[in-house]
């Protein structure tokens, strides 16, 4: 066989696509009358409405292809969209109800929860308040109940304020014309500036022996003190012997020149000096004396006893 053209009846006859080309086109070639475009296809079309919906579709006899209810990519003249039948419609998606709402589709309930939590923070405001307002009062009485006395306190001074006050009210006080004198002292009003009564004080002390004895009675409470001494001196150092119950001191007590008063001037000699001493309850005797190796050129004005404090 030789290339060219056969006639008709050849297999390039067959090509079912051949009226797609030009040299196809010349031979005659057609277009499918109808199916999918290939040869013995079968296409059966219905007009619209002639198939129903539940009925039982013809069958076709062995061998051949059943009737098609369409051509391919055509829509289906049976076809019917669900939302045109009675009672359909499109789907539409469960609805969910409401959160937080009491059903009707509301939100929650946020003024309430703003009252609720303003009524909470003026309650704590409330109760700090009244916390500071109590604190206060009680600071308040602390340090009022003091200066003033109220209705429940008693106006007369406690116990113990009442016996230190006796206690040092009490703590006795002499003139030297109170004391007992012996070993050629005697009582001299000639130099002023003494403090006792009458401006009496004793003189004749700067001899060996020269004594003035004390009788102290009812001291409270054993214990220490002190015994305070006013003395003049004509501006020189002086010492004398102090004994407590008939027992020396180790240390003579000490009048001495203090400020530096000028010498031979007993009016401007006038000093104060102390000694610790310790007392027994009751009544004691404090002694002063001009023993050997004192140096006693002194008048003597008054004697006094302190706590040993100085109060």
């Amino acid at each position: 066989m030789t290339p060219g053209n056969n006639g008709p009846g050849t297999p390039e006859d067959d090509d079912p696509f051949g009226y797609l080309y030009a040299d196809g086109q010349a031979r005659g070639a057609q277009p499918p009358s109808g199916g999918y475009g290939y040869p013995n296809s079968v296409s059966r079309v219905r007009t619209v409405g002639e198939r129903q919906y539940g009925q039982q579709q013809p069958t076709a006899p062995y061998g051949q292809v059943p009737p098609q209810q369409g051509a391919y990519g055509r829509p289906n003249p049976h076809y019917a969209a669900p939302e045109t039948l009675p009672g359909g419609g499109a789907p539409t998606a469960p609805q969910q109800p409401a959160r937080g709402g009491s059903g009707r589709g509301r939100g929650p309930n946020t003024k309430g929860l703003l009252i609720g939590a303003v009524a909470v923070v003026a309650a704590v405001v409330i109760g700090i308040g009244v916390a500071m307002m109590n604190g206060s009062d009680d600071k308040k009485t602390d340090t009022d109940a003091g200066p003033t006395p109220t209705q429940s306190q008693p106006t007369e001074p406690s116990p113990s304020a009442s016996n230190s006050g006796d206690a040092e009210a009490e703590l006795p006080k002499i003139d030297a014309k109170a004391l007992r004198l012996a070993g050629g002292t005697a009582l001299a009003s000639d130099v002023k500036g003494a403090q006792a009564d009458g401006g009496v004080y004793v003189t004749g002390f700067n001899q060996v022996g020269a004594t003035v004895t004390w009788t102290v009675s009812d001291i409270k409470e054993a214990g220490t003190y002190r015994l305070y001494v006013r003395y003049g001196i004509p501006g020189v150092d002086a010492n004398a012997t102090l004994a407590v119950n008939g027992t020396p001191n180790t240390s003579p007590l000490n009048m001495k020149n203090f400020g530096g008063s000028p010498a031979g001037d007993w009016e401007k000699g006038w000093k104060t000096t102390w000694a610790i001493v310790n007392l027994t309850e009751g009544t004691n005797t404090i002694e002063l004396s001009c023993q050997q190796g004192n140096q006693c050129n002194a008048n003597l004005d008054q004697l006094w006893l302190t706590g040993k404090d100085g109060a």
